[in-house]
């Protein structure tokens, strides 16, 4: 598939945006936001590369570092910001915090903190579509690490076994935790490898070229949507901050290392900027004005999170309570 000139704007547009936050969460942690944030920045090309060519009823689950994931899919800055200022105005009513957003209005059916943990939870989804048949497919969104747990093992072939049409986006950082995925990886030359033992189609991208993600994406969505069962993508970028934001992530990788993956050269937004400079559809200034923008948009954002009140502590567990009486009710049918 050839990408319109539009389309290729459009997803610098949300890269950038997908970058903004980030950075603007990390200013406002260190500020005292409450909770924690474990930063995408560096991955923007791979959520923005897949989510144009979704529907807008097809569902998405993430992991702990899902900001770009679910702004990509259309989050808003002020309901997201206000989640994690843990305030009643977030998507999840400030209880969920970074690591666990859903939004329900879009698709968005969670973030998961436990490694690898999303992996059968998207299976269920996609096989309860395949059950309606109603024509959607479901993107799960993890790391590498969470492709050595047990969780993956099972989700994947509870997949693969009943044919559901889901995509595994493997975001292959580089690192798992501390440790390079070659460590744990045995032998295998790349993470979309794996798919073999699954009898499943994987496909290997580089994850910081946006057009390349965009143009296998368009390809593997409808492939999915038609019957073509589950199939892993693996994405391969870097993680440019460490583990989390208590972790300077220098210990463990050679200051060289990220600072090549820092470039322009290498950095996906970078690269997407070249490609629209050189073909005529961006300037300095004109880039300069969308920074300028976003900034704007994020000071507001987090000015209403701050001024929004935060959830009565009487009404924490409400959303649990009504849960579990509606399973007991299911329970005595």
């Amino acid at each position: 598939m050839i990408l319109s000139n539009e389309q290729v704007y459009a997803i610098y547009l949300m890269m950038k945006r997908c970058r903004a936050f980030e950075e603007r969460a990390i200013v406002e942690l260190r500020k005292g936001m409450p909770g924690f944030i474990h930063s995408s920045i560096g991955a923007e090309a791979i959520p923005c590369g897949i989510s144009p060519f979704l529907a807008q009823d097809d569902y998405i689950l993430t992991a702990h570092r899902g900001h770009s994931d679910i702004i990509a899919r259309g989050a808003g800055f002020i309901e997201t910001f206000a989640e994690l200022y843990a305030k009643r105005t977030g998507y999840c009513k400030g209880v969920a915090g970074s690591m666990h957003i859903a939004a329900l209005d879009l698709n968005i059916l969670g973030a998961t903190g436990i490694v690898g943990s999303g992996v059968p939870l998207a299976s269920g989804v996609a096989l309860g579509c395949k059950m309606q048949k109603n024509n959607r497919i479901t993107v799960c969104y993890l790391g590498d690490g969470a492709t050595c747990t047990g969780a993956f093992h099972e989700g994947v072939t509870f997949a693969a076994t009943f044919d559901l049409p889901v995509l595994f986006v493997i975001v292959n950082n580089q690192y798992e935790e501390s440790t390079h995925w070659t460590y744990w990886g045995g032998k295998l030359k790349n993470l979309a490898e794996r798919a073999k033992g699954y009898g499943l189609k994987g496909y290997s991208v580089d994850g910081n070229d946006a057009l390349s993600v965009a143009k296998i994406a368009s390809q593997l969505v409808p492939k999915i949507r038609n019957g073509a069962g589950p199939i892993i993508l693996e994405a391969v970028t870097y993680r440019i901050h460490g583990h989390h934001m208590g972790d300077p992530g220098t210990s463990y990788r050679p200051k060289e290392e990220i600072e090549a993956w820092k470039s322009p050269e290498k950095d996906p937004i970078g690269r997407l900027y070249t490609t629209l400079r050189d073909k005529g559809l961006i300037n300095e200034e004109q880039d300069r004005q969308i920074d300028v923008e976003l900034a704007a948009e994020l000071d507001e954002a987090v000015r209403l999170a701050l001024a929004s009140p935060e959830i009565d502590p009487q009404e924490v567990l409400q959303d649990f309570v009504y849960y579990n009486r509606h399973v007991e009710s299911l329970q005595k049918v």
